[in-house]
């Protein structure tokens, strides 16, 4: 096995001096060794690293890419002059890929939210864009595991474009009211398996969005956020292609959703193939819904002949509470209903003391056994 430090490259810790070009040239070196297995380590200690691309394919069958220590990505947004304002560290490429850590990756994105049009559409300037901390792009066979990640200036983690990817055993914080810091999406991928992660941000904790198969997620904390959520889907009118979705062993605690699916009315397509088993719910707002109604103003949606046909979703072993009444609220197309929605052994109270919850369906269709509170209103 061939290893390659990048102190040895010209890389300075301290955390203020930018080591891109270092981290570059170790990462070069160790792409392009002959070994089997190569590595590249990243000791422990701070380093500044302004926005980087780590390119395959790579001549290694398997590449380690170590990190000990603290990255830390630029404070000011004007890092990212010229650059592209959505990405911070990326591999793309990299077949055989293992990044592990127990280091620490660290998005400083206060500036940006600050920033935000999100939470200031009236400030001159403000940006719509922020970098992600960490993008996996078109890679095969590979895996992320035991980093912790803190204040990305958007997503955490971006998987996308890639075929068998294992995540697993990470850390991943930002503030609640943090605008966009998802902790892990998903997108045009398939094979991916996600498990025993603790996530907290200020949007949704895991993100699920199109051209997906076979995705296998358990074993998860989240809170805050906006719980586990397919979509949103179909905003530009596109196909959507989202099968054999896998969610189970989810805690979840103070978030806005537990189990969400939420689509566009101009879109087409299927979900399909959805389960979501053994939720434990503490105070969240939407415990278990379903959206086929997204438009531009919200609650004031046109009925419209397209939609994407959401079917053979299970929602199975939900306990816990609601912060509001309606704990169940499938909320389906009139043109293109939800069909074949499986409910059972579901149970959900409210967080409220002496307060009931209830359920709220509009053209959904399917069954539910066992005990199920508050009582289903599906269609069967």
């Amino acid at each position: 096995m061939a290893t390659f430090n990048v102190l040895d490259y010209g890389a300075v810790s301290g955390g203020h001096i930018d080591n891109a070009l270092a981290f570059l040239d170790a990462w070069n070196a160790t792409c392009s060794s002959e070994a089997e297995n190569s590595t590249l380590i990243i000791p422990r200690r701070r380093f500044l690293v302004n926005p980087t691309t780590f390119n395959g394919p790579c001549k290694a069958q398997s590449i380690n890419f170590v990190i000990l220590g603290r990255l830390l990505a630029p404070k000011s947004p004007e890092a990212w002059k010229d650059l592209d304002p959505g990405q911070w560290l990326a591999f793309h490429g990299v077949n055989g890929l293992k990044v592990a850590g127990p280091g620490t990756i660290n998005g400083r994105g206060k500036r940006w939210w600050n920033q935000s049009c999100r939470y200031h559409p009236k400030l001159e300037g403000c940006t719509s864009r922020a970098p992600t901390a960490l993008k996996v792009l078109s890679c095969k066979k590979s895996c992320l595991r035991d980093i912790h990640f803190i204040n990305s200036s958007q997503a955490h983690v971006l998987i996308e474009g890639c075929d068998g990817i294992k995540i697993e055993n990470l850390m991943i914080e930002a503030p609640g009211n943090s605008p966009n810091t998802d902790g892990i999406h998903i997108q045009s991928s398939q094979n991916v398996i996600i498990n025993n992660t603790i996530i907290g941000s200020g949007d949704d904790c895991i993100s699920i969005g199109d051209h997906i198969s076979n995705i296998a997620i358990s074993y998860i904390k989240c809170g805050p956020g906006h719980g586990i959520s397919i979509g949103s889907l179909g905003k530009s009118g596109n196909v959507v292609h989202v099968e054999n979705i896998h969610v189970s062993k989810v805690t979840l605690q103070g978030t806005t959703n537990g189990a969400r699916i939420k689509t566009w009315q101009v879109g087409r397509g299927s979900v399909r193939g959805v389960r979501f088993e053994d939720f434990f719910l503490e105070s969240v707002k939407n415990p278990i819904i379903i959206d086929q109604n997204y438009c531009e103003v919200r609650g004031a949606c046109e009925e419209l002949p397209t939609g994407v046909h959401i079917s053979d979703v299970s929602f199975k072993n939900f306990y816990g509470t609601s912060s509001t009444n309606i704990a169940i609220n499938l909320n389906c197309s009139h043109s293109v209903p939800c069909t074949g929605i499986f409910l059972k052994s579901v149970y959900l109270r409210s967080a409220i003391v002496g307060q009931n919850v209830t359920s709220s369906c509009r053209n959904a269709y399917g069954i539910a056994s066992g005990l199920v509170r508050p009582s289903p209103c599906i269609q069967f």
